[in-house]
């Protein structure tokens, strides 16, 4: 976190729901909006994850953390985790759709429709739903800000072969961010969607690779250096620096805005 960011607090009085809480970007992004005053769910399909963060943050400051085991893509169980969060903290203001996974990757025609499904249930329609039943309770508050986890792939980047199911979503998620930015601009809730590139997280954990992608990759030659700003991929707080900052009142004028972090990655492939 940096220095300056750490000696603000944005957001006392405030609740942020982050969905895939658990680790990575969403982890980061929960401990900084704590360390700011906020009070955060969060949500995370491995209770285990999040109930040890939700300790680290309740030390840090007294029951301002909960934690919740929620499937994104159920909608039975995010409809749960939401009220829940608002039976607990009274209202909310900050919704960070986070949660995703990189799914099977192959060559299209070897994708089984469950293959692409898992990936489609869990990207986009998790993003959905989380808005969904968010939606209401920010229009209650009289505004909020929403922030959606997508990325260079599917965006600014294709050069990922195989990856066409998560590609897919991402650029699906582009597209509803700057719809429900309209939608709701006039209800003073503000939609924002950022696109990181290559982040120390442990997202590849979801991903499984069919052998027959190595039929479809088009051999291509990176320049040294695939990232010019940082040797190697980012880390998960400076996406948290950028989520902290959409989500305050610093970027009130800040809507259905695409925001790539991925130290000019994108711009060498």
């Amino acid at each position: 976190m940096s220095p300056n960011i750490a000696k603000k607090q944005r957001f006392i009085g405030k609740t942020a729901i982050i969905t895939g809480a658990g680790s990575g970007i969403g982890r980061a992004a929960a401990i900084q909006m704590a360390r700011e005053g906020a009070n955060v769910a969060l949500f995370d399909l491995v209770n285990e994850r999040t109930s040890v963060l939700e300790q680290k943050l309740n030390k840090l400051r007294k029951d301002c953390a909960l934690a919740i085991d929620v499937d994104t893509s159920d909608a039975e169980r995010m409809e749960e985790a939401v009220r829940r969060t608002i039976e607990h903290f009274g209202s909310l203001d900050i919704v960070f759709a986070n949660a995703g996974i990189n799914g099977v990757v192959g060559p299209i025609e070897e994708l089984s429709l469950t293959d692409w499904q898992n990936t489609i249930n869990v990207n986009l329609t998790g993003t959905f739903l989380t808005l969904k039943y968010t939606i209401p309770h920010l229009k209650e508050k009289g505004k909020g800000s929403i922030i959606i986890t997508s990325s260079i792939n599917g965006n600014t980047r294709f050069t990922s072969f195989g990856w066409s199911p998560y590609s897919t979503t991402k650029a699906g998620q582009v597209a509803f961010a700057k719809m429900a930015a309209l939608e709701l601009a006039k209800f003073k809730i503000r939609v924002n969607v950022i696109c990181p590139g290559a982040i120390s997280t442990n997202i590849d954990e979801s991903t499984e690779f069919n052998e027959e992608v190595e039929e479809i990759i088009i051999p291509i030659e990176f320049p040294q250096g695939a990232q010019p700003l940082a040797d190697g991929p980012g880390k998960p707080e400076n996406v948290a620096d950028l989520v902290s900052f959409l989500a305050s009142d610093e970027s009130i004028h800040i809507t259905g805005a695409q925001i790539v972090i991925d130290g000019a990655e994108s711009l060498l492939s």
